[in-house]
């Protein structure tokens, strides 16, 4: 007996913004893994069970995963944002490869949700207009020194840049060495947008420029976009500015 595994993103965090084909298979399956948090976001269902696990044991939870749905169980495992950008869905697949041989005959769907860069971008206007790249600055599973090549590369072919997992307390210097990194690369009036929590209650959203952009304002439930020498920061009379990248580039050179 064979059943299904669902790798589900929930969005950056507002019900509103949980996809209706999220919410389905989220109310279809008969158990439910996945980080503490983030299984606090999922709407009850009676008889459901959940098994609630630590961040950094994404292997473990998805090899118990896949384990069930061996058994016959609809397993769903979530993702704050979406499951496939720096989530869940990567750590099923590496699971699913060195697992045992049948667990790739089980029912596997991945359903997409929105990931923070884009909320982040949705609150501001239109920063990733033109070509961007996401980097995760946590060199939990990668040397820091991939880290800043990768942030050399990625400034130097002038895209906007999404950082995630941006700052933690075993890591608290690393997102002021990124600026100042960037700042090698990038003009000093770049715009850089600090979005916090986006869709919570505890939402925050911060547009500076790259000069000013101080490390010590982020923490972990913050997704920062650092505009590239296109990226425009438009005043207006009433409401916060605007940040957008224009499609065509070179669209406002001289």
């Amino acid at each position: 007996m064979s059943g299904m595994i669902t790798v589900i993103g929930l969005g950056p965090g507002s019900v509103s913004q949980l996809t209706p084909e999220a919410a389905d298979a989220l109310q279809a399956a008969d158990v439910v893994y996945g980080y503490g948090p983030y299984l606090d976001r999922v709407p009850a269902r009676e008889g459901q069970r959940r098994e609630a696990s630590d961040n950094g044991e994404e292997i473990d939870r998805a090899t118990r995963a896949l384990t069930e749905a061996a058994q016959g169980a609809n397993v769903a495992v979530v993702s704050g944002g979406d499951p496939g950008v720096f989530a869940m869905a990567a750590a099923i697949c590496e699971a699913l490869e060195r697992g045992p041989s049948t667990w790739r005959d089980l029912d596997l769907a991945v359903v997409p949700g929105i990931t923070s860069m884009l909320a982040v971008a949705a609150r501001v206007g239109a920063p990733l207009g033109h070509d961007f790249c996401a980097l995760s600055l946590s060199n939990n599973l990668k040397p820091w020194a991939v880290v800043e090549k990768r942030l050399t590369a990625a400034a130097s072919a002038g895209f906007v840049i999404a950082l995630y997992n941006p700052i933690s307390r075993a890591r608290p210097w690393q997102l002021q060495r990124a600026f100042e990194i960037l700042r090698a690369h990038v003009p000093a009036n770049t715009p850089v947008v600090f979005g916090h929590a986006v869709g919570r209650a505890d939402e925050r959203i911060r547009i500076t420029i790259l000069e000013a952009a101080d490390g010590s304002e982020a923490d972990m439930a913050t997704c920062i976009i650092v505009g590239s020498s296109e990226t425009r920061l438009v005043a207006r009379p009433r409401g916060p500015a605007l940040v957008y990248t224009p499609r065509s580039a070179g669209a406002f050179s001289t």
